[in-house]
């Protein structure tokens, strides 16, 4: 492949993936889990503030561990979805002495 293509090549991916943008984690997205979306009801609710987004999530058969991320600052919180829609272990992840 000559330099010239392998240029034309690079910067081709190069745009493409600069138009990428993965910062948006809306609680909105087609992609969450029954799990994920179960942790970001509960949580709304236990917390009182709907602007909620999964920060991160690990699946095992016993439940599935969420981190989601609440209000402007996305502070962490813990919760626990089970395969039957229920959750459990809603808890503040961070400093408590900084609310």
């Amino acid at each position: 492949m000559s330099n010239k293509m392998v240029m034309i090549a690079g910067a081709t991916c190069f745009a493409l993936l600069a138009a990428c943008d993965d910062t948006n984690t809306s609680s909105a997205s087609a992609e969450l889990t029954p799990a994920q979306q179960a942790c970001l009801r509960d949580v709304a609710k236990t917390t009182n503030n709907s602007q909620v987004v999964v920060l991160s999530s690990a699946f095992s058969e016993a439940g599935t561990q969420v981190t989601v991320g609440v209000g402007e600052d996305r502070a962490p919180w813990n919760c626990i979805a089970y395969s039957d829609g229920a959750t459990a272990g809603i808890e503040f992840l961070g400093d408590e002495g900084a609310l």
